[in-house]
Order: C-alpha cells, then sequence, then structure tokens
C-alpha cells in the first residue's frame, strides 16, 4: 500500500492558505485494495480527518483499481496528508439533502439551496443565515438571425431561457453532495427549444460556496442559428441604501470597487472622506441627519448607478463600464488586458459572488450586474459576451482541398452539429461585502481549484494508467534526455502565449503545422491547422504530469482534455461518438473517426479528478463503433461490399478497445471485455496475426473482425494515435501471453527490411507502408523488453535518439527571434517543428526509458543520415 502501509499525498501547486474542499482520486495496484475495505484521511499532524470515499475502478480480480475521494480540508500547516487503511472519522455536520416532487433541498449547513425540477429557474433561491442570498438563478442564451432584404440588412435577436427536463441528486454524501439537471433553451415566452444543457451543482458540507459545471451543446444550423450570448443569471437582493451596496469586479492585480451611489461628489469635506474610504472597504455608512445634511443634499443630486459589466473581448484587453439607466449610455470606466474573472454584488446583509474560471483564456466573457438600485438586481456570468461578436460556426470554404491542405476527404462534412462546450463557475453566498483579501482567494481557488495528488512514485508502481517511465538523471544522456523533454513542454507553454492559442472555441489546443515563410503555424491550411488530439498530444502531457507532479503541466493537460473531449467530439447527432480530424475549424474535416474521442485520453483526467463530466463523455463514445455502420472510416478506400462496415485494426478497433476497457474497468459489464476479446481472437485467427490487415471487415453487433489482406493501409496509424498504449495496456490487465507476444511480433517485425518482411511471410507482406519507425520505438522496446533482444533494444535507441532521416528531436529545443519586420510583433520560432514530431517523440521516448532504459547508450552516436 505504499510506505509505512499509507498513501502519501500534497498539494498540486502551493498549499491554500485556508479551509477548502477538495476531490480527488487515488490509484491502486491490483489486489492492494478489497472494496469492502475503509479508507481514512490523516492530515498533516497525524489527526484523523472526514472523507467521503467511493470505487472509481477495478481490476480484473475484483480489487480496486481506482478510489475517489472528497474533504473538507482546514487551513494547516506544510505537509502531507495520507490515506491509509482503516474506519473514517464521522462528519459533524453532513449535507442534509431533501427531495420533494417540485423540487431538491441542500442544506450544507451554512447556506440552504432550493432546486427546481421544472421550468425556467433552476435554482429557485439560496439562504444564508435566514436571509435570500440568490433567487431565480436560470441559463440566458441569445440567438441573432440577420436577413438581407433589398439591400437591407436586418438583425434580430431573441432570448432564451433554460427549461428544466430532469434534475436529479447523482451523489450524495456526508461531505459531498452533486447535483444534476438537464434541459435545453427555450424562446422568450414559448415556442422553439434548443442547445441543451447538463448543469451540475457540487456541494460541500460546512460550505458557502457551490461549484457550476455548465455544458451546452450546438443543436442548430450554423447557417441560421448564430449564438450571440450565452450564460448563467441570478437575482440577487439589494438591501439598505444605495451608499451602502457595493460592486466589485477582479482586475488584472486589483479590484473595481464602486457603489450604486457613490460618495465622491465636487465638494469633499474630511469627514465625508472618511465615510468615502470606508464605503471603498465595503463598510456599512451610517449618516447624522444633522451633521451630514449638506452632503446627503449633495449625495440626493449625485448619479444613480444602476448597472455594471465588465467585458473580456480578447485574451489581452477588457472594458469596465458602468450606466445610469437603460436607454443612457455605458460609461468607460477602467481598461486592463486580463481580467481575473469575478463579480460581486451585495448590500445590507450580503450579496453573491460569482467567478468564472479561465474567463480571459476562453474569452469573449463577460460579468454583468444590473438593476443594482432596485430591490433585486440580476446578475449574470456571460460565457459568450453579447457584447461581442455572433458565434460564426459555419466553414471556412465551400468546398474542400484534401491535395492541397491535406485535408482528410472530398465529402464536405463541416458541422458543428452536436459539439459541445463546458465552462466552469463557483459561486459564493456572502454574509457581507468581501474585502480585497477574501476576494483574492476566491479568484484563486476557481482559478485553481485545489487538489490532492500523489507523488510520482505512486502513479508508477500502481500501474494502472499504462507503461511510462519516471525521471532519471543518472547519467549524463538521461540528464539531456530529461532537458529535452522539459524543453518541448516549455516550448508548447510559451507558443500558446506568444501565438495567441485561446477562446472560447479554441482554449486547450494547439497547433500542427509550422510554417517557417509566414512565420506562422498553418493556422488557415485545412490538415494542418487545430490538432484535434492528432498522434495523442493529451497521453504525451498526462505522461509529462505523472512523472513530475507539476503543476503547470497539469492545467496545460486540463484545459486540453476539457477542450479535446467537448470541442473535438459529436455528442449528439448523426456522428455521436466519433470526432473530427484536425482541420482550420475544430468540426472542419470530413474524416469523422473514434479516434479522436477514445475515452483512453481523458481518463487520466476522470480519474485523477473525479470529473463527472469526463465521466459522460467516456460512457458517450462506448458504442461509437455503431457509428461506422452510416460512416464507414474506411469509405474513400473501400466501397459497401459484404461487409457491414470496415475498421483498422489501428486507430479504429483500438480506439474501440479504449472505449471497451473503460466500460469494463468502471463499471466491470463483461459483454464490453467480451467484445474486445473476441476482437483479439479474430486477430489471433488471421494468417499473420497483428501483422495482417490493418484493414478488416467489421460487424459491431458482434465484434467480429474478418480478413481483407495484407498491407491494405499504412500501418504506422496502426500505432501513432494512441493504440501502441491501448494495447500494451490491454496486455497488462488481460494476462493473455499470445496477445502480449502478437504485440512483442508487431515491435520486432515493424522495422525489418522489406526483403525480410517478404521472407518471413511467403511473399505476402512486402513492406509497403511502414511508415516513420519513429512512431514504432514505444512497441520495439515492449518487443525487446519482452523477448530480452537487446539488439533490438539498441536499434530502438538508435532510431529514436540519432537517425535524423524521418521525424526527430533529440536535443533540447532552441527558438530563434523572428526578424522583426516579418511578423506582426516580435516571437521566437522553431522552424521545423511539428506537433506530431513533438508528442510522438516524447511518448515514445518516456515509454522507452521505462522498457528498455538500462540499454540506453552511454552518448549519442554520430549519424550523416541523407
Amino acid at each position: 500500500m505504499g510506505e509505512g502501509q499509507h498513501v502519501k499525498l500534497g498539494w498540486l501547486g502551493e498549499p491554500p492558505a485556508g479551509t477548502v474542499s477538495s476531490t480527488w482520486g487515488i490509484p491502486w495496484a491490483a489486489g492492494t485494495l478489497q472494496r469492502e475495505e475503509q479508507l481514512a484521511l490523516l492530515g498533516p499532524d497525524g489527526v484523523s480527518v472526514p472523507v467521503q470515499s467511493w470505487s472509481a475502478a477495478y481490476w480484473p480480480d475484483g480489487s480496486v483499481k481506482w478510489t475517489a475521494h472528497a474533504a473538507v480540508l482546514p487551513a494547516s500547516s506544510a505537509g502531507d496528508y495520507k490515506i491509509t487503511k482503516g474506519t473514517p472519522s464521522s462528519v459533524d455536520q453532513p449535507i442534509f439533502v431533501t427531495e420533494t416532487e417540485n423540487g431538491i433541498e441542500v442544506d450544507t449547513g451554512v447556506i440552504i439551496c432550493r432546486l427546481n425540477r421544472s421550468g425556467n429557474s433552476l435554482i429557485r433561491e439560496i439562504v444564508r443565515g435566514g436571509s435570500r442570498i440568490c433567487s431565480d438563478g436560470r441559463l440566458v442564451a441569445i440567438r441573432e438571425a440577420a436577413s438581407v432584404i433589398s439591400g437591407q440588412k436586418t438583425v434580430r435577436e431573441e432570448t432564451f431561457h433554460s427549461v428544466i427536463l430532469t434534475a436529479k441528486v447523482e451523489q450524495r454524501g456526508p461531505l459531498r453532495t452533486v447535483i444534476k439537471m438537464t434541459g435545453r433553451h427555450e424562446i422568450h415566452g414559448g415556442g422553439r427549444q434548443w442547445l441543451p444543457f447538463t448543469l451540475r451543482l457540487y456541494f460541500f458540507a460546512g460550505q458557502a460556496s457551490i461549484r457550476v459545471m455548465h455544458t451546452f451543446l450546438y443543436d442548430g444550423n450554423p447557417q441560421q442559428d448564430f449564438i450571440k450570448g450565452l450564460g448563467i443569471s441570478f437575482g440577487v437582493p439589494m438591501r439598505g441604501p444605495l451608499y451602502n451596496r457595493h460592486v466589485r469586479l477582479a482586475g488584472d492585480t486589483g479590484w473595481f470597487s464602486e457603489s450604486p451611489k457613490g460618495l465622491m461628489t465636487m465638494r469633499l469635506s474630511d469627514r465625508v472622506a472618511e465615510y468615502y474610504r470606508r464605503q471603498m472597504n465595503g463598510e456599512i455608512i451610517e449618516f447624522d441627519d444633522q451633521e451630514d445634511e449638506a452632503f446627503l443634499k449633495l449625495l440626493n443630486d449625485s448619479a444613480v448607478w444602476n448597472g455594471f459589466k465588465q467585458v473580456q473581448l480578447s485574451a489581452d484587453s477588457y472594458t469596465i463600464t458602468k450606466r445610469t439607466q437603460e436607454g443612457c449610455s455605458w460609461i468607460r470606466s477602467a481598461v486592463g488586458r486580463r481580467a481575473r474573472g469575478l463579480l460581486y454584488a451585495g448590500g445590507e446583509g450580503g450579496g453573491l459572488a460569482v467567478g468564472v474560471r479561465s474567463f480571459w483564456q476562453k474569452s469573449p466573457t463577460a460579468l454583468e450586474v444590473d438593476d443594482t438600485a432596485t430591490d433585486e438586481a440580476r446578475m449574470t456570468a456571460w460565457f459568450w459576451s453579447p457584447d461581442a461578436g455572433a458565434m460564426d460556426l459555419r466553414h471556412y470554404d465551400t468546398q474542400t482541398h484534401v491535395a492541397s491542405a491535406y485535408e482528410g476527404a472530398d465529402e464536405l462534412r463541416s458541422t458543428p452539429y452536436g459539439v459541445g462546450n463546458t465552462s466552469e463557475c463557483v459561486i459564493w453566498c456572502c454574509g457581507s461585502t468581501p474585502g480585497a483579501s477574501e476576494l483574492d482567494a476566491m479568484t484563486e481557488l476557481k482559478e485553481s481549484p485545489p487538489l490532492l495528488i500523489c507523488e510520482p512514485e505512486h502513479y508508477h508502481a500502481s500501474r494502472t494508467l499504462g507503461v511510462w517511465s519516471l525521471p532519471d538523471r543518472s547519467t549524463p544522456l538521461k540528464a539531456q534526455l530529461e532537458d529535452t523533454l522539459g524543453s518541448i513542454i516549455a516550448f508548447y507553454q510559451e507558443e500558446i502565449e506568444q501565438r495567441g492559442w485561446y477562446g472560447f472555441w479554441d482554449y486547450g489546443d494547439v497547433m500542427h503545422s509550422y510554417d517557417p515563410v509566414r512565420h506562422t503555424w498553418r493556422y488557415d491550411i485545412g490538415g494542418c491547422a487545430w490538432q484535434n488530439t492528432e498522434l495523442a498530444p493529451n497521453i504525451w502531457l498526462w505522461y509529462s504530469f505523472l512523472r513530475t507532479g507539476r503543476e503547470d503541466i497539469f492545467r496545460l493537460a486540463e484545459a486540453m482534455a476539457r477542450h479535446t473531449s467537448e470541442t473535438d467530439v459529436y455528442h449528439i447527432g448523426e456522428y455521436a461518438g466519433l470526432g473530427s480530424r484536425h482541420n482550420v475549424l475544430h468540426w472542419g474535416c470530413g474524416c469523422k473517426e473514434a479516434r479522436i474521442g477514445m475515452a483512453g485520453l481523458h481518463k487520466f483526467y476522470f480519474y485523477l479528478t473525479t470529473d463527472e463530466r469526463i465521466g459522460d463523455i467516456m460512457d458517450e463514445v462506448k458504442d461509437s463503433d455503431f457509428t461506422t455502420l452510416n460512416l464507414d472510416p474506411m469509405r474513400a478506400y473501400y466501397p459497401k461490399d459484404e461487409f457491414p462496415t470496415h475498421t483498422r485494426s489501428g486507430p479504429d478497433w483500438s480506439a474501440f478497445c479504449s472505449n471497451w476497457l473503460l466500460q469494463w474497468e468502471r463499471y466491470e459489464d463483461t459483454a464490453y471485455r467480451d467484445k474486445m476479446l473476441r476482437g483479439i481472437e479474430c486477430l489471433k485467427q488471421m494468417p499473420y496475426r497483428l501483422l495482417t490487415g490493418p484493414v478488416f471487415g467489421y460487424d459491431p453487433k458482434t465484434g467480429i473482425l474478418e480478413h481483407m489482406g495484407h498491407e491494405n493501409y499504412g500501418h504506422h496509424l496502426i500505432i501513432c494515435m494512441g493504440g501502441a498504449q491501448v494495447w500494451t495496456e490491454m496486455a497488462m490487465l488481460l494476462n493473455d501471453p499470445e496477445w502480449s507476444g502478437m504485440l512483442a511480433e508487431f515491435g520486432e517485425f515493424y522495422n525489418l527490411s522489406p526483403e525480410e518482411k517478404s521472407r518471413r511471410t511467403a511473399g505476402a507482406i512486402n513492406g509497403k507502408d511502414w511508415n516513420i519507425p519513429m512512431l514504432s520505438t514505444a512497441m520495439m522496446g515492449y518487443s525487446a523488453a519482452h523477448s530480452g533482444d537487446v539488439q533490438l533494444a539498441r536499434q530502438a535507441w538508435d532510431i529514436l535518439l540519432n537517425d535524423r532521416s524521418h521525424w526527430h528531436i533529440g536535443t533540447a529545443l532552441q527558438s530563434e527571434p523572428v526578424p522583426i519586420a516579418e511578423y506582426v510583433r516580435p516571437v521566437r520560432e522553431i522552424p521545423w517543428i511539428s506537433t506530431n514530431t513533438a508528442s510522438q517523440w516524447s511518448i515514445n521516448l518516456i515509454v522507452c526509458l521505462e522498457l528498455i532504459g538500462r540499454h540506453l547508450p552511454a552518448a549519442l552516436e554520430a549519424r550523416n543520415d541523407k
């Protein structure tokens, strides 16, 4: 179970300053933890802390593979937490949930939140200390429709509000409760419904905050249905005189602090100046009717500011404005670069704060509060700001450009119908106006949710997430390779910033290929633009985190997991369960394939954080092989024949296996295990086992693969889209020596000469399209470790480190400045870079260091490849 029979836990990044809630996952080696065994949490002082635990996955032998945990952790000195077997301590004041026919009530001990089961309003009200803090929490969307008649353009906006279809208690626990609500957006006044949504609300015992996870799916016509605004809105009671009401907006570093009725007038006595300073601090002001009579007359004459908003139109610019009333102009109050994304509004007796995560990264966003001078203000967190242009989800052209732009198919299947986007925010129910330090803490908590993580050694020893290595600097060459891996991560972190890879639909992805002439990535060249999980950068980033525990890498991988699982994959419609290949638009490529959204790309984030939305997505793809009945992945190469559809052993069937593995280990659903085993048995019966194909006839109903010949498609695609990682994990789980032998055979065979391939297979396999040797080095390492073939291990290292005739990195990356006049602003570049190379070279190196690291040469060898 670990050193001292416990699992050590530490904070991702710096320890939080105060009491916080956290949910995290812990892996367990096979046979270590039985499902009936309880777990206790010990604090840094060794005292037991209440913890809520549940099983998230199981090993084939029935033991627990992953556990999930939730706790409310008090402020403490530096030190590690520990999970150990034993009875958890009891919760003094657990969450109390009451369900009725019409609603759900959640009592955390500090706030009471009443939710509806039907209607437009999701949150009926939130009460703290007997006072209502919030009411009528609902989703809002704005549709823009434009028409041109006789050369005159008319734009019409339609407002939609949420309509609840379901509301259920998804998790009911003493420390953590999750409410899941689904529905659609309905036009104001009734009528059309569209934009399906899922909203999750997370409650923790003793906490006055609620984490909100908002997901919407696009189900419109991109030629007609333009989303102008999308957000969540709350009613906030405003109590007391106007000068005792407060608005706070987070800037780059400090706070915009104002009131509907500020105390600044053309005359400001020392006495009033003191009032003014106290007002700015959020204190309640009490005037003396006699002593302050003259000032109160001035105050009555001063303007009343009824509305405030902060609009982040791009990743590098925001504006704060305010106005007196509708029909009057918005007055610019402040400008800045990157707002921290938090708004508070309230009066005497408290108010509501809402913080949007990745506020500037996912621009255009906005925070707005109106009617602050009335009894009830309206606060809205805009995930897409109505002050920006409407979303334009149309394709960038009316045709495809397969030959010139590496687009995947002649068919124009560019459609956003069925893609999604998830936004996160936190709301705080405040008993009084928070001070600057308290508000700062809120922004930090919503932006970097506290997460407990294990040490890299524990993740590694558990063998729960495939084959990867821990950092090793024991020799000069190993140290150099670790530096190179670090430099690749650093380069992409810098590129995200200097190239501005931000925005509502783009944040979390990186680009595919570089253009050294224009000194930019090939953003406008079809299949060379956004990466869309091509060659498994998700796995690269997660391996990099697991082996280092670095917070910056975790956040990089987290953003990619969130984006690629939502926007690159279809959740409803004819392509449900498939994703779109890389393109100028994330949904732009005509190739819709299972490997883009395979569950194995996202399981890292799910198991580390227990994120329920990612769990939904992994469940959505479990039957993605059936979608290929209507959209054969090989339709451009093989016309309709006697087979229901076609599949490649990789990346298609390997992606299906990834999806099935997650169903098997999460739910112990043996039907998905058996479907995977059926495919393996089919491959065993092929003339040359895994060397056969890679294209097969396929029937999703039975899972049977049918022989269609040899070398009928490129073999590098079998392994470079995550297939190698899926297959080796299957070998670890299935305990099937023949399957392991088939993988070893593949790794040893891949780089044989064409003559030797032909000799071994009696002329059936002649070495056609066994491309890009570097992509096969992890499989070579697997084969060498399996058979003890030292010569093969050395060949793998030679290909990975020395052979410059193909995709190669080798040494630490060094960017160079672009001549100042040749790009729009100063940037640095690596002219030859591609994300395909960076991702796969890093993955193969990390795996080979684990499997055949002992055979790594003492130094790089000099080669002069043509």
